[in-house]
């Protein structure tokens, strides 16, 4: 393939683009500002990217509004709930603290992204702090911010994402117990998988 078909530099990829709009320079600040936290104490969900050693990572995140704590002005708290004990995301961390957090909230179309460097806090009075229903996180993900901004809503405007029409069912999406059995010819019970994992996950979520 000719290599005019790739972009290989910065200066190539910049001479297909206009300069940025004024307003997204000027929107990226080094600090959560009221504003900003009153966003994330209304967001009940988060995307957590990492990198490390094994690759990068992108993990959702969710609970009740407000579980990311805003501690100050440039510090947030993140428990880490109960899930399947990969611990991707706090691996990397481990071995490379920059992290990238989006925060979304149902039925609005700007989302924050917050990029900063993170450490994990395992003190009884950090995780007491955020317990749930009696349980205490594992850890706490302690993210220092380095930068801040909005992220305009044409992407979730062009994809529909809020929109009830927009949502679909497992009659036209493959299940997790599906996939599983493709990937392992059958063997892995995938329709017993299904069937179950709602009351499972009702018993395990915290």
């Amino acid at each position: 393939m000719k290599t005019e078909s790739w972009v290989q530099t910065v200066d190539e990829l910049e001479e297909l683009y206009d300069e940025p709009v004024a307003a997204a320079v000027t929107k990226e600040v080094d600090q959560l500002v009221p504003l900003h936290r009153a966003f994330i104490r209304q967001s009940p969900f988060v995307v957590l990217a990492t990198n490390g050693e094994g690759g990068l990572d992108c993990s959702p995140r969710g609970d009740p509004a407000g579980f990311v704590h805003v501690e100050d002005s440039r510090t947030l708290h993140l428990p880490d709930r109960r899930g399947n004990n990969r611990i991707d995301s706090l691996r990397n961390i481990v071995t490379d603290p920059r992290v990238a957090l989006l925060f979304l909230i149902p039925g609005i179309g700007m989302t924050l992204r917050v990029n900063g460097t993170a450490r994990l806090r395992r003190d009884e009075a950090i995780r007491a702090a955020h317990s749930f229903r009696g349980k205490l996180p594992a850890t706490v993900v302690e993210v220092a911010v380095q930068t801040v901004f909005t992220q305009c809503p044409k992407a979730l405007m062009r994809s529909k994402l809020w929109d009830p029409e927009s949502q679909q069912s497992h009659d036209t999406v493959p299940t997790v117990g599906q996939i599983m059995d493709q990937i392992t010819n059958g063997q892995f019970g995938g329709e017993e998988y299904d069937a179950n994992y709602p009351a499972h996950a009702e018993r395990t979520i915290y």
